[in-house]
Formats: structure tokens, C-alpha cells, sequence
């Protein structure tokens, strides 16, 4: 994290990355972070009282060792990239930059939900098996599934609103 930030900034000194690429590259980074969050819960959260312990169990340990790698990139990187394109913002007194601010922190809170609460039980669930579930892990199930819904619709938030900050800009501040 430290040499990435330690890249951002000898980038920008430079001039070489211009704010549009790093809007451009926020607004990438994020709809990633989006797209899985609303994948998940469109694709599988909706349907998880279906499941059975073990397909639950199965289901869990598969998520859990794609994404848990990859999103301790892409978060951080994508908040960095989101700080440096509101420090960096021209008119901080617009109503577009107050759509990026709110885009920031709900992505902190989607970040806060994710490493508090959902990261826990995936802990817990990587390391259970059909035998060894414990008797209220639809419960935990049903809390994990709450907490995801939540940062889903989080997420999307902050997408709309980064999104929204970058179109409506006013022309003559997006140089």
C-alpha cells in the first residue's frame, strides 16, 4: 500500500497521470468493487435459505478464496484513487464534489462492514466443515447475508454518486 501511494504521488508531481485518468481509473476500480458485491447478492444472497449446510459450506469457501485476495488490492487502491481525485477536485464547493464526498464515505462504510462484520464470519465459515458447522450457522448465515445486502446497496450508492460527481462537473472544471 505504502509503495502504491508512493507511486500515485511521483505520477502526479509529474503530471503523468491527469485527473481524468485518475477519475477514470477510480470509477473502474469501483464499479469492480460494485459488480461483485451486486453479483453475489443478485446471483446467490437472494437464494441462500435454499442451501444446504454443505452447499452453503461449498458455496462460502469458493467465494472466499476468489475474492479475498484481489479486494485487498482493489479496496484500498480504490479509496487512495477516490482521496486523490477529491483532493484534487477544482470547484470543492459545488454540489458534484459533495457527491464524491458522500461516494467516499460510503465506500469507507462499505469498507467498515466488510472488514468488521463480513470478513469475521467468512473466517469462521473457511474453516468449517459439514460435521463441524455449528448448530446456528443459518443464523450466522442469515446475519452474513443482512450485512452483504446492506454493503450492496452501500456500494451502489457510491458508485452513483463518484459517477454522478464526474458527469455533472461543471465543463469548465473538468481540464
Amino acid at each position: 500500500m505504502a509503495r502504491l501511494s508512493e507511486l500515485m504521488a511521483v505520477l502526479l508531481k509529474r503530471n503523468i497521470m491527469s485527473r481524468k485518468v485518475i477519475n477514470y481509473i477510480t470509477l473502474i476500480l469501483l464499479m469492480l468493487i460494485t459488480g461483485l458485491f451486486w453479483g453475489t447478492w443478485f446471483s446467490l444472497s437472494r437464494s441462500m435459505e435454499t442451501f444446504s449446510v454443505a452447499e452453503f459450506i461449498h458455496i462460502g469457501k469458493t467465494i472466499i478464496h476468489n475474492v479475498a485476495n484481489p479486494m485487498k488490492v482493489i479496496m484500498p487502491a480504490c479509496i487512495l484513487l477516490l482521496a486523490i481525485s477529491l483532493w484534487q477536485y477544482p470547484g470543492k464547493r459545488s454540489v458534484s464534489f459533495y457527491l464524491g464526498v458522500c461516494s467516499f464515505i460510503f465506500l469507507i462504510v462499505s469498507l467498515i462492514i466488510t472488514v468488521g462484520i463480513e470478513v469475521p464470519m467468512d473466517n469462521q465459515i473457511k474453516i468449517w466443515t459439514t460435521e463441524t458447522a455449528p448448530l446456528d450457522w443459518e443464523a450466522i448465515r442469515n446475519r452474513w447475508e443482512f450485512f452483504h445486502t446492506i454493503r450492496t446497496f452501500i456500494s451502489l450508492t457510491s458508485f452513483a454518486g463518484f459517477t454522478a460527481s464526474i458527469l455533472f462537473m461543471d465543463s469548465s472544471q473538468k481540464r
